[in-house]
């Protein structure tokens, strides 16, 4: 089953279906941010809402740990491991609250994959072929920020930077500081190649986080029920809180 035919899937399922909602870009994106703002807004609205994030099921938590902390792990090994996470994930949680109604908002999805692994040089086609059961989101925002924006953002605060996380093991550079940036600016590369192909809602991650909040929410509304507005049920679109 192709990438596409998840949606057709879904689609198919009957009128109180869920809405998928997912956000994606580089770590210092601030995108983490914008979907808990999300989620704190329709759960306040009322609506039945469920948060997943990435390389937390804790079927294989434990040998990703391992494996990251002796660096044992190869592209290969690594890209079935987070896909092995997505699948337990999307098995017990994802797919049945779709089904059941629930707005599912995921912080990273499959294009997380499709950016980090390729980059550690897995096959395009390889990568999505593994996660072809998976469905299509209503809606995929793509938070754009320049890798430095990120990386600053990362670093403050930071002793040191984890080994697979700075892309130590692709041999860019010695210097974990210098890996991470090229490993961060080859992922935005593919981030933007994906842009058109996946439909991205791109989002200015340096726009002021109620701007960015209220963009969000604009595009999320087009997914309600009929009557279940925010008009409807009386409460105002602006954020929450003073932004920080």
């Amino acid at each position: 089953m192709t990438l596409a035919k998840g949606r057709e899937a879904i689609d198919s399922s009957d009128d109180r279906r869920g809405r998928l909602i997912v956000v994606e870009g580089i770590d210092g994106s601030g995108k983490s941010t914008q979907i808990h703002l999300l989620q704190k807004w329709l759960t306040s609205l009322g609506l039945l809402v469920f948060f997943t994030e990435w390389n937390s099921s804790d079927v294989v938590k434990e040998i990703t740990s391992r494996g990251k902390k002796k660096a044992l792990l190869t592209p290969t090994t690594f890209s079935l491991l987070h896909a092995t996470d997505f699948a337990d994930r999307y098995e017990r949680n994802i797919s049945p609250l779709l089904e059941a109604g629930y707005f599912v908002l995921a912080d990273r999805y499959v294009y997380t994959a499709f950016a980090r692994d390729v980059v550690r040089g897995c096959s395009p086609t390889w990568v999505r072929k593994v996660y072809s059961f998976a469905a299509v989101p209503d809606v995929a925002f793509y938070f754009r920020v320049p890798p430095d924006v990120g990386m600053e953002r990362i670093l403050t605060g930071r002793p040191k930077l984890k080994y697979y996380e700075a892309g130590m093991d692709l041999n860019l550079s010695n210097d974990e500081y210098e890996s991470y940036r090229i490993f961060q600016d080859r992922i935005v590369q593919q981030y933007e190649s994906m842009v058109q192909r996946d439909r991205f809602v791109t989002i200015d991650g340096t726009l002021d986080i109620e701007e960015q909040q209220e963009i969000m929410r604009r595009h999320v509304m087009a997914l309600f029920p009929p009557g279940s507005g925010p008009a409807t049920l009386g409460l105002e679109m602006r954020p929450e809180g003073n932004g920080n």
